[in-house]
């Protein structure tokens, strides 16, 4: 009972200063590391020491699950190539450069256990990279690339983390084995998230009728999709991840705007406790861990963390440039629409933040071998994947506006496409009504048209009256409830051609759940107004 006290009175502190953080502009994971490093060395709070099992199953369903859901499929489908490249080839390539330096650097670390810190440091977090670069003006396909690598390479990573834990378990390796059943479990685990995602496309569509128990289906899904595949001994990282791309991409249709909502707001508060839990959590164990490392001296600590910190900085250079000019080299489609700005590649380089995942991953090693035997160099792992965590979120984190700003590139303007993108939606719905309208009531015709009008109006940056429908003008019970039903039908015309446009790829992501946010908003308060009449 006191240490449920503790974790959610911390829990609290950290919501305060995430808080704090929010209202001056400053990154939250960059935050949570740095309270996870203040925890540690409060006096008098307890160690907890959790099931690294648990630890897997608890947090990493529902943080892959919410990132695959914010990852736009169009530009998923898009950028493929850089993503693979990054996802695949900068995870083993930094995986193998860890664990040469690793195994170079410290004495007592093996080749198995260094292969395991390469895989577990290896992929960026998304979270991270989107949290710090989110306002910078960045380029949306340089978002998207960060996006989709961070999504894929989370699977590529704990994947090669999982193989190499089972060949320190196991005590043996072999190379074409782990390479075939690779393979197997990622393509079963790809099959697998699909088949759940379908099932629950049609249980979503055909048989949930309250918001409430969508939005609790929508939270169990991924738990769902992780623990079945894990049953088959696939990949539950991969399942889960195709999963929440399935869903995410189809949710305009098969969703109800009212669980939309709920289920919206449900999950950034899930994503936000569990991301502070777990810093909290590593704080809480961070004394014994460094008590279990207390026979090493301190530079050498330091010496190691500094080093391997700088392995992981430096390899994500060393990756991008070849495998940019690889990719020019490949395809000549890059340059059909637009040229990229090779400035993006230092970005790209220096956006390489790590985060919850690998620290889920970190906890989630066992602490034992066998009955007798503790799992070797446990705490001495989790002490230089923390090290990689403080060292890129701070220094790159804090550095990168700074990078952007000294590079001189001209910040994207998504406000400007956000105006375009209304535009053609509000012209579309305008031709719908004189098309379609000709024949209904003259004021019902006059009022349904005019807010329409006053958005186009808006959107042109024209002044107009407060109260555009004027004082007098009171409309009857029954013409105001057709007026009302009419809304909504039109609120269905506008959410359909934003959802046509988002499947041909024209609107970006973040615009495109904004809006649609919008749309669930209006459409609830307008039944709001069905009911109350």
């Amino acid at each position: 009972m006191e240490n449920i006290t503790v974790i959610i009175m911390l829990l609290f502190g950290v919501a305060f200063l995430s808080l704090i953080s929010k209202r001056y502009n400053f990154p939250i994971p960059i935050v949570l590391v740095l309270c996870g490093v203040v925890i540690s060395v409060i006096p008098g709070l307890p160690v907890i020491a959790l099931n690294p099992e648990v630890v897997f199953i608890i947090f990493l369903p529902p943080l892959l699950y919410h990132a695959a859901w914010y990852t736009s499929w169009f530009e998923f489908k898009k950028t493929i190539r850089p993503i693979t490249l990054a996802a695949v080839g900068l995870v083993l390539f930094t995986t193998i450069a860890v664990a040469l330096a690793a195994h170079w650097l410290i004495e007592d670390m093996s080749w198995p256990l260094a292969f395991l810190l390469g895989a577990i440091i290896s992929p960026p977090d998304a979270v991270s990279a989107t949290s710090i670069t989110k306002g910078l003006g960045l380029h949306p396909r340089l978002i998207a690339i960060l996006e989709g690598e961070s999504l894929l390479n989370d699977a590529s990573g704990l994947v090669a983390y999982k193989y190499a834990l089972a060949a320190i378990l196991a005590g043996n390796f072999v190379l074409w084995e782990a390479g075939l059943n690779f393979f197997i479990m990622s393509t079963l685990g790809i099959a697998i998230g699909l088949v759940v995602g379908f099932v629950m496309s049609i249980v979503h569509k055909k048989f949930v009728c309250d918001d409430i128990i969508e939005a609790t289906l929508t939270l169990l899904t991924p738990f769902a999709s992780y623990l079945i595949a894990e049953h088959f001994e696939c990949s539950g990282v991969l399942a889960v991840v195709t999963t929440g791309l399935y869903l995410s991409a189809r949710s305009g249709r098969i969703f109800t705007h009212e669980s939309r909502i709920m289920a919206v707001t449900i999950w950034s508060i899930l994503t936000n406790i569990l991301n502070g839990l777990i810093f909290i959590l590593i704080g809480l164990q961070l004394r014994l861990i460094i008590i279990g490392i207390s026979n090493y001296s301190g530079s050498s600590l330091f010496l190691w963390g500094a080093s391997i910190s700088a392995v992981v900085i430096l390899v994500r250079f060393l990756w991008v440039i070849p495998s940019t000019l690889l990719q020019k080299y490949l395809s000549s489609k890059n340059k059909q629409k637009e040229e990229f700005d090779y400035r993006n590649m230092i970005i790209f380089g220096w956006s390489g933040m790590r985060g919850v995942v690998s620290m889920a991953a970190a906890m989630a090693l066992p602490l034992m071998m066998n009955e007798k035997e503790a799992f070797p160099l446990r705490n001495l792992i989790i002490y230089l994947v923390f090290c990689v965590i403080l060292s890129t979120l701070v220094i790159q984190g804090l550095t990168l506006p700074w990078l952007i700003k000294k590079l001189k590139i001209q910040p994207y303007s998504i406000i400007a496409e956000e105006y375009e993108i209304r535009n053609v939606i509000v012209s579309e719905t305008i031709a719908h009504i004189e098309d379609n309208f000709s024949l209904l009531n003259d004021d019902l015709l006059h009022n349904i048209k005019s807010k329409y009008e006053v958005k186009f109006n808006r959107l042109q940056k024209t002044e107009l009256p407060a109260n555009f429908f004027g004082k007098g003008n009171v409309m009857g019970g029954q013409i105001f409830n057709e007026f009302t039903k009419l809304q909504i039908d039109l609120l269905n015309i506008e959410r359909a051609k934003l959802e046509v446009m988002h499947k041909q790829g024209s609107v970006n992501e973040e615009i495109f759940r904004k809006i649609e946010k919008e749309l669930d908003l209006e459409e609830t308060r307008l039944w709001m107004e069905m009911y109350e009449e």
